[in-house]
């Protein structure tokens, strides 16, 4: 039920109401769904989602880039990522609901951004799931190849692409996954496992006939096109990892929601980058590491493609076939699951129709969205030609992972008394690092990419004010504070120093290479302006991080003398110092090397039209 206000709400302060989130957890509690999931189910929904097509095919794309050094490439992006996963396994931690980022969001930034990242998950999630049924139907047609089959063209593929008219395959898997879901979340758990764990023995299997023709010769020279191969490489390796948040749609499905869900995110990150790694060496191992040797190389088979060199027969690569069937069958089902349980929530706080939050006492499952979802994605996928709306996708997940990053710093500094079972390291360094990265990836995506993410962004806003935001559950703008009966002494504290003063150092960096970029040689007046001021503001982030640690630091001790309300006051300011300190150059640095990279490919394009000499990779950074 509606709670009242006493007064009328400006709009602003509608936008900014927030759900607490004792209330949040507490309606997951009593919201109907069966908690039945242990840590492997957990952990094995967060692989399922991630490892999908991706390791198949993105080896034939990312080697040529950066030569055996793609191992540090796969790395980095699972050091970019992590960044982002440690902000979601601490508010996973704290608030274990269905609504993933969403309700996190719902309780540190308001309901108008969480609505924003409720939608960007709609799109991140239906498009993303249609899009890979639809390469499940394709990769079915390459296994049944092996045996003569063929399901015909124009019933494999979407209107508009290869003469097809009906993707029957497509439809299919959905609705297979739709019926697992509806049978219940341990159902669809045991399915996924079992899955998970043959898709891994099966690119094991990979390794073991890739290591069969290992050559170390294979990895010299180990970095053939330099530092900005490995950077080109790791945003291209990077969205293989996307998909370690799905474990935390299963909130109110686990067990131990408070205790699992941290360590599944984390888990999931660590084994799919072994795996990722393991399959990166043997690949090399076997066919060789230089940019050359993968030249014309099929990349949507490439994992088959070696095995087939390595044992000179068909059914190394039958079996390879197989696992990416079996891989995105998986993928499918766990991304259904996560778009249904996020619909859960937004229609349990009003921001959706009531029909979302129908659960079948039988199976105590989302019947009703369940079904909503399969048809809709079953529609997609059988008829639309997704193109560049699957690519708008990365822009509402990166949007997702940016926003999760300031909500755990939101977080901690509204509701220091909340339970965490887990905590990210070095606050609010980790995080903010996490923000710049999504930003960064964010700022490289094409412009076609934007138009067509903001034009369903607006879709979204008008969806929200004109139902939504009449409808929301919370009517009042609830306090999202310390309860007046926790005494600040009493509050928990965090040891914020070591991450700042980390912060400070890298701002240091920051300025002395903005600097020096500023004064080298054949710097145009434009970009040494930018170069300029960047240096600038990174040194006035040194002053502000200095003045925020002696702000937290002073807080600290009126605490402890008794001054229990304005030290912790004193607290919250001197995080906040810190927090812009680091945020802001951090910001203004990925957009003067967004600047500097643009102006450095349009300057190689007009070289290269003009018959110029070709820039060697190295000369591209910025």
């Amino acid at each position: 039920m509606a709670t009242t206000s006493s007064s009328p709400q400006s709009l602003a302060s509608k936008f900014r109401r927030i759900k607490p989130a004792d209330v949040l957890t507490a309606e997951g509690d009593h919201g109907g769904l069966k908690r039945s999931m242990g840590l492997i189910a957990l952990t094995m929904f967060s692989v399922g989602s991630i490892v999908g097509t991706g390791i198949f095919v993105i080896l034939g794309e990312a080697v040529p880039k950066a030569g055996p050094a793609v191992l540090i490439s796969f790395v980095l992006a699972a050091v970019v990522c992590a960044f982002s996963a440690l902000s979601y396994a601490e508010l996973a931690g704290s608030i274990p609901v269905s609504g993933s980022s969403y309700s996190y969001t719902y309780a540190t930034l308001g309901e108008l951004v969480a609505w924003i990242v409720g939608w960007c998950l709609m799109l991140e999630y239906g498009v993303s799931v249609a899009a890979v049924a639809v390469g499940w139907g394709q990769y079915l047609n390459e296994f049944l190849s092996t045996f003569g089959l063929e399901i015909p063209a124009q019933f494999a593929n979407p209107p508009g692409e290869a003469g097809g008219v009906f993707n029957i395959p497509a439809v299919i898997v959905v609705v297979l996954c739709a019926f697992l879901l509806l049978r219940g979340a341990s159902e669809s758990a045991k399915v996924n496992t079992i899955m998970v764990f043959l898709k891994i023995g099966i690119l094991l299997f990979f390794c073991a006939i890739a290591f069969t023709a290992f050559e170390p010769g294979n990895f010299k020279p180990f970095l053939p096109l330099g530092a900005a191969g490995i950077s080109a490489a790791a945003g291209q390796v990077f969205f293989s990892y996307i998909g370690f948040d799905a474990a935390s749609t299963a909130g109110e499905e686990a067990k131990n929601a408070k205790r699992d869900l941290p360590r599944a995110i984390i888990a999931s990150l660590v084994i799919v980058t072994i795996l990722y790694v393991l399959v990166a060496a043997a690949a090399i191992g076997a066919r060789g590491g230089q940019p050359d040797q993968w030249e014309g190389a099929n990349s949507e088979a490439v994992l088959a493609g070696i095995a087939r060199e390595v044992t000179g027969s068909s059914w190394a690569p039958t079996i390879i076939a197989l696992g990416a069937v079996i891989s995105i069958f998986s993928v499918v089902l766990v991304v259904m699951y996560g778009q249904t349980r996020i619909l859960f929530a937004m229609g349990r706080d009003g921001l959706l129709p009531k029909v979302f939050t129908k659960v079948n006492p039988k199976t105590q499952t989302p019947v009703n969205n369940t079904i909503i979802v399969a048809v809709v994605i079953s529609i997609l996928a059988a008829f639309v030609p997704l193109g560049q709306l699957a690519e708008a996708t990365s822009i509402g997940t990166l949007a997702a992972f940016a926003v999760v990053n300031v909500g755990v710093i939101t977080l901690w500094l509204s509701r220091p008394d909340l339970e965490r079972t887990f905590k990210v390291p070095l606050l609010p360094l980790f995080p903010i690092i996490g923000v710049v990265f999504c930003l960064w990836l964010i700022a490289a995506l094409d412009i076609v990419t934007w138009i067509v993410f903001f034009a369903w962004l607006l879709l979204g806003l008008l969806v929200y004010f004109f139902y939504g935001l009449k409808h929301s559950n919370v009517s009042s703008d609830a306090p999202n504070d310390v309860p007046a009966a926790v005494a600040a002494k009493d509050l928990p504290t965090r040891n914020i120093s070591v991450g700042s003063i980390i912060g400070a150092v890298i701002l240091v960096v920051l300025a002395v290479v903005s600097f020096s970029k500023a004064f080298s040689e054949g710097m145009g007046a434009v970009k040494m302006v930018i170069w300029i001021v960047m240096g600038l503001v990174a040194l006035a982030g040194i002053a502000y991080v200095v003045i925020g640690l002696r702000q937290e630091s002073a807080g600290r001790a009126e605490v402890a003398a008794g001054k229990s309300a304005d030290g912790a006051a004193a607290m919250r300011g001197g995080t906040n110092r810190i927090t812009a300190a680091l945020l802001i150059p951090g910001i203004l640095f990925v957009l003067a090397m967004t600047f500097a990279t643009s102006t450095r490919a349009a300057e190689e394009k007009a070289n290269q039209e003009a018959g110029g000499q070709v820039t060697t990779s190295s000369q591209l950074l910025p």
